[in-house]
């Protein structure tokens, strides 16, 4: 079985404290260690060492990041985590500076992950309706997919070599929350990721 970290990116407020998060990270611990996998878990908000978050990343097979979007991104104590952390990581643990050559340095940015071999997921929840997003006649996402709205944390874990897995989303939590449904739906996501997920020798 494989090693798991799982970051709980939230930031509480006290009109939405992060329960339902906190919930997900404790249903994904408790779900995958009952698979035979182990488990790590951060919770950015309760403080953090980046050299040990760094060796952490590098441990892991998987990364989970689970946090709300807020404001079409992550919450600004995860945003926080990554500049601090993968910042420290850039010594070559997570990265080997941006992927281009002196005799090329036009080319290949964004390619020298040092993290190739590992695979990670978004774990999400929204405000936002499911019906909001991949619908072209919704106004405000236009058709995009919560992937696409996703697509800069695609891209950091991209930076660093990893491969993506199936992307979780729990939607209208704040309005309209069906938890036990996501929680149902959560556990089965879990299971069926991370009973098929293989991991390749870097």
């Amino acid at each position: 079985m494989s090693k798991i970290l799982i970051v709980n990116g939230t930031q509480p407020y006290e009109f939405a404290p992060g329960q339902l998060n906190a919930s997900l990270v404790e249903r994904a611990g408790n779900t995958l260690a009952a698979m035979g996998h182990e488990v790590r878990m951060t919770t950015v908000a309760d403080g953090y060492d980046a050299n040990s978050e760094v060796e952490a990343h590098v441990w892991a097979d998987t990364v989970i990041m689970q946090f709300p979007v807020n404001w079409m991104g992550v919450p600004w104590i995860f945003k926080k985590y990554m500049d601090e952390v993968y910042t420290v990581g850039m010594d070559g643990r997570l990265c080997d500076g941006d992927g281009r050559t002196t005799n090329a340095p036009k080319a290949n940015y964004g390619m020298g992950g040092s993290l190739h071999g590992k695979t990670y997921m978004l774990s999400v929840t929204f405000n936002a309706p499911k019906e909001a997003f991949d619908n072209p006649t919704e106004p405000f996402f236009a058709g995009a997919s919560v992937d696409d709205l996703l697509r800069p944390m695609h891209l950091n874990a991209k930076f660093f070599g990893m491969q993506a897995l199936p992307t979780f989303a729990a939607f209208d939590v704040m309005k309209n929350p069906e938890i036990e449904a996501d929680f149902a739906r959560f556990d089965a996501h879990l299971k069926t990721t991370f009973s098929e997920v293989e991991h390749v020798p870097a």
